[in-house]
């Protein structure tokens, strides 16, 4: 039908010659029948000739296209069958139909045919590769390849008897190039020493040489296993460069350069520790040094000794074993005050509040801030959407006195304009303060939090006091009311919830208690804080206490060492028994860390986690979302049972002691 179509196209129309010429001679017959005779006869001849040549040219040209088609089909038989990439044909089921020599190289294998493709290639899935709009690449021995693919309609009514053809593109120098890219872009990595200071203060004047050369050497044999360059730009501090294709091992090691730097002994009586910050698939030089700042800045925000990878919006964390030791002294709490009082000063009012459920440290910071904000003139609120029974008993002792004034969540959105200071307390994780929505409403931002940095922060803060190697928030804030104002003024109560904070974070000044930590509860006792009404802060009626003693009871040892227990479903002010109870478990002997977990009203499955220090129970609880301190952690599971959060606390701690192993 084509082939007729084409010869119309090209075949003169002599028709309507004929017809002219047939109606002139009727014309000339009409004047002259002799003539009109001659022409006709003239005319049957015309049409039987022009019968004869058309009809020779149709067949001439019929030839020719034949000819044509037959040159084409063996030319396109010819370069299918000399395709210089590999060529297979299968059917919808993965059954190959034919292949030419390329791909029977390729698959290394000869009588092919009618083998299921699937079978033949390893590893390779019709569905996930054909299917799929997605393409990708497929390892063949040494040599990568890019599949592509048509489907060929052989029968429009049966979909299993189409044929699929698969062109495998040799992707191999692609890939190699790709990968040397890869290996050779640029790491930049920073090393701090944490405690370089209190290192060499308590090394003999005669050994600090010898701990710097081992500090040195360490470092250094550690950059030149890699090829890197090293440059120490002060006394603790060092830039290492190195290519990208080393870092897959330093993960794999997890960093072991912190354990070997932590048994450096040369005379030094305290353990060297290294915080390390590592830019990777980063797209400049500079891009990569801003995120070497930022994971070392939250490897510091998180006690140190650790190593904090950042891959774009990603953080990955390696140690973080050690305990951290205290490193803070008078005069940053001093130049905080300091830069705190102008802030105040300048504004309208200001709202302080903590983290969503809050505890006595919580509550108690926010109490100190408070005051801290009356004692310049400023009008202050503490924003407080419920009570729980963490803070019942001292939240009762503020609630009927008119100086202070506690809000909700809507009257804190209506006070706050650009001109209030927005001041939070033991947290900086957005996700977890009061109201949220705060953040957002003002750029006048201040932070106080002691837990250890977490990849989500509040960000742009006008001024922040950050220390994790503070016992609690209550004693951060306890330093900075004393040079926040010339003279201090403190109330007997405020005082004691200061106290309190300090008391419940410290597990009664056991736990992460420092030099600072006895200093800040003295200036407290000062001002009347009297410890047997801090004591009587956290008693408990007699459900709650049978709850608590209910769950060390139902307690399961596992590993030896660490005491696990699901609270009671009708037990009484669950969360706060099953802090309470997760501390009292370290009391049982051979027990160096407890875990508890209990359901919310709310459906909310709650993790609490504690340490004698041994063990790091924030890097157990990070793994299944929460966080917290080395001795200290929680984690909240939202659509989870009880015996899932029970499997993944088993699992997280699993994995915890097998990276221990590495």
């Amino acid at each position: 039908m084509g082939n007729r179509k084409l010869l119309k196209m090209f075949v003169p129309n002599t028709r309507i010659y004929l017809w002219i010429i047939t109606l002139l001679d009727l014309v000339i017959f009409g004047y002259n029948m002799y003539l009109g005779i001659v022409g006709i006869l003239l005319l049957i001849y015309l049409i039987v000739h022009n019968y004869k040549t058309t009809h020779a040219r149709k067949k001439s040209w019929e030839k020719y296209i034949e000819s044509l088609s037959a040159d084409i089909d063996s030319a396109a038989r010819y370069a299918i069958l000399n395709l210089p990439i590999p060529l297979t044909l299968i059917d919808s089921s993965g059954k190959i139909s034919w292949y030419n020599s390329k791909f029977s190289d390729m698959v290394g294998e000869k009588d092919i045919l009618d083998k299921n493709i699937e079978k033949l290639l390893n590893n390779f899935n019709l569905g996930e590769y054909i299917f799929k709009d997605e393409q990708k690449l497929i390892k063949m021995g040494e040599k990568t390849y890019k599949l592509l693919f048509n489907i060929v309609k052989t029968d429009e009514n049966h979909e299993d008897r189409n044929v699929i053809m698969l062109y495998w593109i040799d992707y191999s120098n692609y890939t190699k190039l790709k990968n040397l890219y890869n290996d050779e872009k640029v790491i930049i990595s920073l090393i701090q020493i944490d405690n370089y200071d209190e290192v060499m203060q308590s090394t003999k004047e005669d050994k600090r040489p010898f701990v710097r050369s081992e500090i040195d050497a360490k470092v250094n044999l550690w950059a030149t296993r890699m090829n890197a360059m090293i440059k120490k730009y002060q006394e603790d501090k060092y830039l290492v460069s190195f290519e990208n294709k080393y870092l897959e091992n330093l993960e794999q090691k997890r960093f072991a350069i912190l354990d070997d730097v932590r048994e450096i002994d040369a005379g030094n009586t305290i353990p060297v520790t290294l915080s390390i910050g590592v830019g990777a698939k980063s797209k400049s030089l500079s891009e990569a040094e801003t995120y070497a700042y930022s994971a070392l800045e939250l490897a510091l925000g998180r006690g140190g000794d650790q190593a904090v990878v950042r891959k774009i919006s990603n953080f990955d964390f390696y140690g973080g074993k050690a305990k951290a030791v205290e490193k803070r002294n008078r005069v940053k709490a001093r130049v905080i005050a300091h830069g705190l009082r102008p802030l105040i000063d300048e504004s309208e009012k200001v709202i302080i509040m903590g983290h969503k459920n809050p505890d006595m440290d919580s509550f108690g910071a926010a109490i100190g801030v408070y005051r801290a904000a009356l004692n310049r003139g400023k009008d202050a609120y503490i924003v407080l959407d419920s009570v729980n029974e963490a803070i019942s008993n001292v939240y009762s002792t503020f609630e009927d006195n008119e100086i202070y004034e506690f809000i909700n969540h809507e009257a804190a959105k209506e006070l706050i304009n650009e001109n209030t200071l927005l001041v939070v307390v033991d947290t900086h994780r957005p996700s977890i303060v009061e109201c949220e929505e705060l953040l957002n409403r003002t750029e006048r931002i201040v932070l106080f939090d002691h837990h250890r940095r977490s990849t989500e922060f509040i960000e742009n803060t006008l001024l922040k006091y950050v220390e994790p190697y503070a016992s609690s928030t209550s004693e951060l804030v306890t330093e900075i009311l004393q040079y926040i104002s010339n003279e201090s003024k403190l109330e007997k109560k405020e005082a004691e919830a200061l106290l309190a904070g300090i008391y419940v974070d410290t597990k009664g000044f056991t736990f992460k208690t420092g030099v600072r930590t006895f200093e800040a509860a003295s200036y407290l006792r000062r001002f009347g804080a009297d410890t047997i009404n801090v004591r009587q802060l956290f008693q408990d009626d007699i459900e709650t206490f049978i709850t608590k003693a209910e769950i060390v009871r139902s307690s399961q040892v596992i590993f030896d060492e660490i005491a696990v227990s699901i609270c009671p479903e009708n037990g009484k002010n669950i969360q706060l028994a099953s802090a309470q109870a997760a501390d009292e478990m370290l009391n049982i002997k051979g027990i160096s860390v407890s875990f508890v977990i209990g359901l919310k009203d709310n459906g909310t499955v709650f993790i609490s986690g504690r340490s004698l220090g041994q063990i790091n129970v924030q890097l157990i609880l990070e793994k299944i979302g929460g966080g917290g301190h080395l001795t200290v952690a929680g984690a909240q599971l939202k659509d989870s049972s009880i015996s899932e959060a029970r499997e993944k606390l088993f699992h997280a701690i699993e994995e915890y002691f097998e990276e221990g192993e590495k």
